[in-house]
């Protein structure tokens, strides 16, 4: 091979793994809490019954201006070593295992969230972890 052609290849792997990455939403940048995870949250979790009544399920409302306060930082009821988020470390992170049905792996209990609905998407799966793994801020 002659160094033009391993550059030129070499090129197009690179442009490959950037546009993979860009297209899988590995990499979505700044996450915002009230933009981007709080819609999730809303449309999937805080509604009657679920996470938003006068009483909602494991005392952890997720209605908009009260999610971030009974998430972060705030040890899970069913799992009480590990908080619901806990900031920059999604693995260590309750809310992530029960949206990703690992919840019993780690020593919790109870059912995939949410209950009686399809899973997240993968991509709502990862824009909640990279909000985390990005420190969890209120933005």
């Amino acid at each position: 091979m002659t160094p033009r052609f391993r550059a030129i290849c070499w090129l197009i792997v690179v442009s490959c793994v950037v546009n993979a990455c860009e297209d899988s939403g590995i990499e979505p940048g700044n996450v915002s809490f009230s933009q981007q995870v709080q819609p999730i949250l809303t449309d999937r979790c805080a509604f009657g019954g679920c996470h938003a009544s006068t009483s909602p399920a494991a005392g952890q409302s997720l209605a908009e201006g009260l999610a971030y306060v009974n998430t972060v930082n705030v040890p899970s009821q069913e799992l009480p070593s590990m908080d619901r988020v806990e900031p920059g470390d999604p693995d260590r992170s309750y809310l992530v295992h029960k949206i990703r049905g690992t919840h019993l792996d780690v020593g919790g209990s109870g059912l995939r969230m949410p209950q009686g609905q399809e899973p997240l998407s993968e991509d709502q799966i990862n824009l909640i972890r990279a909000w985390i793994g990005q420190g969890a801020r209120n933005n």
